[in-house]
């Protein structure tokens, strides 16, 4: 398959019809029009020009309303964005089509900490063999994610406290080098939260919060339907509010961050005290098996009836729900997604947070406030990064990302 990139959206009214086709699929020409408040005129001569573009096209007849058929309106069959999602200990990309369904994705570890060079091109590596597996050879654009602050328009990392070596690192243009489109990069939490937007329980929310649990904690804010990145990209970063006065040091060099209790690592270097101490014999059997101890053992010893474990569990709801608790009260969401590699440990986890935020928010803050677990797993960055992507792409040229 070889897309001719002629360009992009070359009005707002052409990007906003792109956006309409990409969320709710094939529409008539009639429809278009009414959803749009713009004569038919209008969008029969902004789908020719989105045709000769390669961005849409016409497939037929629409369903007969009564008198003549209006024509079904869809985007071009071969558009095909690229998802990057790069987190602390792993990454998955993946190849989407224009409505943003998933074609392919693959899934593997990586080591945030050994720069963006080895990880850019283990990531690119990756992407190139999706390209060729599916005959692809021009993607209309990547979306890239990276755990840490994000400065968005410049395409750069920003002093990320977990990823030495990336500060200031152009990992935008870096990556549309290498691809040949145009690339846009985020803070993985918010291509999360637009993933959850687009295909996830945040469907029908305008405002949310998504809150990812894995190495370290953060927080994609959705206010009105819009991602909220703040004036320097730092929205959201949550994992460094402090919750203790005192405890282990945060990596952002501070003590009683809640990362630095309630994040991957802290709940494995938890786990390993308790296994060694004797305290937890299922821990300390898991790490006599393995060497070593992940967030995830955890889950296994509840699941044998640990009690220390459990425990463990209680302690991370219990900072992660007063945090929240917070945040509800400042913000007041109408739905809180929890997600990240973390949020695996299940309902325990969960029924925690739940139990601690509804308990010190106001009632009126959460009395329809549903609190839930992702259900998208790891095609959820995927999706929310070729969502930022197509964002771009089906902007006017002329306008602003």
């Amino acid at each position: 398959m070889r897309h001719s990139l002629a360009g992009r959206a070359e009005t707002s009214m052409q990007a906003r019809l792109l956006a309409q086709l990409r969320d709710e699929g094939p529409l008539s020409r009639v429809q278009l029009a009414d959803r749009l408040n713009v004569s038919r005129t209008t969008i029969a001569a902004e789908v020719g020009r989105l045709t000769e573009l390669g961005m849409a096209h016409e497939v037929g007849p629409a369903a007969s309303r009564g008198g003549r058929r209006s024509t079904l309106v869809d985007l071009a069959p071969d558009i095909r964005f690229v998802g990057i999602s790069i987190g602390a200990t792993s990454m998955s990309v993946g190849l989407t089509d224009g409505r943003l369904s998933v074609i392919a994705t693959r899934t593997r570890a990586c080591d945030i900490r050994s720069g963006p060079e080895k990880v850019l091109a283990t990531a690119l590596d990756e992407v190139r063999a999706l390209l060729d597996e599916h005959d692809v050879t021009e993607p209309m654009g990547a979306g890239v994610g990276v755990p840490g602050p994000v400065d968005f328009h410049r395409g750069v990392s920003v002093s990320p406290p977990i990823m030495p070596g990336w500060d200031g690192y152009p990992v935008r243009d870096a990556v549309a080098r290498e691809l040949g489109c145009p690339v846009v990069l985020d803070n993985d939490v918010n291509v999360l939260a637009a993933g959850e937007q687009h295909a996830g329980v945040a469907r029908t929310a305008r405002d949310f919060l998504y809150v990812k649990i894995g190495t370290g904690i953060g927080c994609g804010i959705v206010v009105d339907g819009e991602l909220y990145r703040g004036v320097d990209g730092c929205a959201g970063d949550i994992g460094h509010i402090r919750v203790e006065d005192f405890g282990p040091t945060c990596a952002c060099g501070n003590t009683g961050c809640l990362e630095a209790f309630s994040g991957g690592a802290a709940l494995a270097r938890e786990a390993l005290a308790a296994a060694r101490s004797g305290r937890s014999p299922v821990l300390a059997e898991l790490l006599a098996e393995k060497g070593e101890l992940s967030a995830e053992d955890i889950a296994i010893a509840v699941a044998r009836g640990d009690a220390q474990a459990v425990q463990l569990i209680r302690e991370s709801g219990h900072r992660i729900g007063q945090v929240l608790a917070s945040l509800v009260s400042f913000f007041n969401p109408g739905l809180i997604v929890i997600g990240g590699r973390v949020s695996k440990l299940g309902h325990g986890l969960l029924a925690e947070i739940r139990s601690v935020t509804y308990r010190r928010s106001l009632p009126l803050a959460t009395g329809n406030l549903p609190i839930v677990l992702s259900e998208l797993g790891d095609e959820g960055g995927v999706i929310g990064a070729a969502h930022l992507i197509s964002a771009s792409v089906y902007a006017p040229s002329s306008g602003e990302v």
